[in-house]
Order: structure tokens, then C-alpha cells, then sequence
């Protein structure tokens, strides 16, 4: 079921006059003040039972990234129709997450919010500091995650941002009200502090019905609609909708080979998180405009960009709309 999209109040803004006072009037002004700061964890949010991590304000962030649930009690997610730039991720026992980039617009609801992975942090390290929301991570991840160059907001952090939706049960029902952190989206889009473009299509291709990515335990279908010109999107066999029950599309997608090895950390039920590796060079899949294109992707370094090229090297530029990259497994 879907949550409903009814824009939060915005919070009224005090503001603080400061007329001559004695000494005594002005502790008492700052008393009151402290005691108002400490009155803020009423939010409704409930964190996962996973810890959470302090960080950072977010100020003159470029992109706000939200890691968002994936099976099939999350769906159908509310506000990733609007995000700029959506990666697909493994994680434990095969299955798939979201982690949605946002910078053209914000939805002032988006979710279901999960919990952050190792592999986060080395992806958005391509971009400039910045604000990851996310509902709580493994207690052993959270001193990288407090030394990742990046601004954490998860619930201990900002809990009047959080809210847990009726309609579904934990933990697939933590909504993040965006407007109720410290980020403001600059209006460009984040395709552009990825150092990608939009422009045309290269020369050559072949045309393209639809392709497949599949995870041991999770897969996602792209078809392409001339009518729509957007390759809709499909999850684990269903068609994928946004929360108002549109169908939900992408116009270029990126289907990225890359190394998928075990990392340190697993989950509860024993299952080992996989690693993405995100630094290096490979093939990879540009659909876009009903065709696929041959590619080559490579970044050097984990504060580099991550450049797409044709076989001969010229570089491949996207068609306008949201980007959709998915990470298979070479």
C-alpha cells in the first residue's frame, strides 16, 4: 500500500529578539533555550534496531542520497519517481536495494528508508560531500560511516524527519519528510556532479526490447515504450509504480559489470553483505532511445568520476530523464 503524499507543515521559524536585558534575563533566555533544543526527539520516528550514526549539517550539499528498501513489502516506494540518478545494489542473500540521488527536486515524502551498506560509501564518493539519509547501519560500519566524507542523517540524527507509516509493518514503513533536514537541492541536476551529461546518442547501437539484470534472489526488467520514451521498469516480475500507481520509467540506463565479493559484515540470519567494487574499469550496457550501446566504464580512484565511453573511447552522454544504474555481477 501507499503512503499518502500530504506535504508536512512547514516548522514556523522564531525569531529571537534582543532587547536590553539584565544578567539574570539573559541566562534565563538561554536556559529556556537549551531546554527547547532538548525537547526535540518526539518526531515519531522509530530507528531499526540497527545503531545510527552522528554527523555533519549538510549545508551547500550538491545531492541528497536516500538508501531506500526493495522487496516486495516496500513497494511501491514513495518518491523515487523523482530522484535524478537511481542505483541498483546487491545485498544479503542475493536481494536488491535502492539508494536514490536527489538534486533537481526533493519529494517532500520519501521511503521506505533502510539501512546504509559498506558499498555506499565508496559510491558516493563521487560525489561532493553529500547527505545520506538512511535508517541506522551495523555498529561495526559506523566509525567509517563518521569518517566518510559525506553528511549521515539518519534518525538519532534528525528523528522529527522520520515517521513510520500505518499501512505497513516494520521495517518497511520509515518515511524520511526531506524538508526536515538540513539540505536544500540546488536545481541542478546530479547527473552533472557525476561529470555526466545529457546530449545525443552515439552512433551505432543495436535496438533493444528489454533487458534483464538478475541477482541470485532479486531481478529488474527494463522494456522500452516508444510511446513513453522510457524504459519501464519491472521488479522481480511486476511492474514497478510509483505510489499514485504510474508506471515507473527510466530514460537511460546503465547496466554496470563490476566485482561482487563478500565483505566483513553480515546480518543476523548469517548472511554475508556483499561488497560492490565501484573503483576500477570494465564493460558495461548503455540503453537509451530503444537501443543498446556497447561500453566502457572506468574510474580510477574513489574520489574520481565514473566516465562511460564507447569502445573507441569517445564518450557516451544520456538521454534526458532519470538515470537508472544497475550493478551486475561480471
Amino acid at each position: 500500500m501507499s503512503v499518502a503524499l500530504r506535504r508536512p507543515a512547514r516548522p514556523r521559524t522564531s525569531v529571537i529578539h534582543r532587547p536590553k536585558a539584565s544578567l539574570t534575563a539573559l541566562i534565563a533566555a538561554l536556559l529556556l533555550a537549551l531546554l527547547a533544543a532538548g525537547c526535540t526527539g518526539g518526531g515519531g520516528a522509530e530507528p531499526e534496531s540497527e545503531s545510527s550514526s552522528p554527523s555533519g549539517t549538510g549545508a551547500g550539499a550538491k545531492v541528497l542520497a536516500v538508501k531506500i528498501d526493495n522487496v516486495g513489502p516496500a513497494r511501491p516506494q514513495t518518491g523515487l519517481d523523482r530522484a535524478d540518478v537511481v542505483y541498483v545494489e546487491q545485498v544479503e542473500a542475493g536481494l536488491s536495494r535502492l539508494l536514490a540521488v536527489y538534486s533537481s527536486e526533493v519529494p517532500p515524502v520519501i521511503g521506505p528508508v533502510r539501512s546504509a551498506r559498506e558499498t555506499d560509501l565508496e559510491l558516493l564518493r563521487q560525489f561532493d560531500r553529500p547527505v545520506l539519509a538512511f535508517s541506522g547501519a551495523q555498529s561495526r560500519l559506523l566509525p567509517a560511516i563518521e569518517q566518510a566524507p559525506l553528511d549521515a542523517v539518519p534518525p538519532s540524527v534528525a528523528p522529527r524527519a522520520y515517521f513510520r507509516g500505518p499501512e505497513r509493518p516494520a521495517p518497511h514503513n520509515l518515511y524520511l519528510r526531506a524538508e526536515r533536514i538540513p539540505y536544500v537541492a540546488p536545481g541542478s541536476q546530479a547527473v552533472e556532479a557525476l561529470g555526466l551529461r545529457f546530449g545525443p546518442a552515439p552512433s551505432g547501437g543495436s535496438a533493444e526490447e528489454s533487458r534483464t539484470v538478475r541477482f541470485p534472489s532479486a531481478r529488474t526488467t527494463f522494456t522500452w515504450s516508444a510511446e513513453r520514451e522510457r524504459w519501464l521498469i519491472s521488479m522481480d516480475g511486476s511492474p514497478a509504480r510509483t505510489s499514485e500507481g504510474e508506471r515507473l520509467g527510466a530514460a537511460t540506463v546503465i547496466v554496470q559489470e563490476v566485482t561482487v565479493r563478500p565483505s566483513s559484515f553480515g546480518d543476523r540470519s548469517g548472511n554475508n553483505t556483499p561488497f560492490t567494487e565501484t573503483v576500477g574499469s570494465g564493460t558495461a550496457q548503455v540503453l537509451r532511445d530503444g537501443r543498446t550501446y556497447e561500453a566502457r566504464w572506468s574510474r580510477p580512484a574513489a574520489d574520481a568520476d565514473t566516465r562511460f565511453t564507447t569502445p573507441d573511447g569517445q564518450r557516451i552522454d544520456l538521454a534526458e530523464g532519470p538515470l537508472w544504474i544497475v550493478y551486475e555481477a561480471r
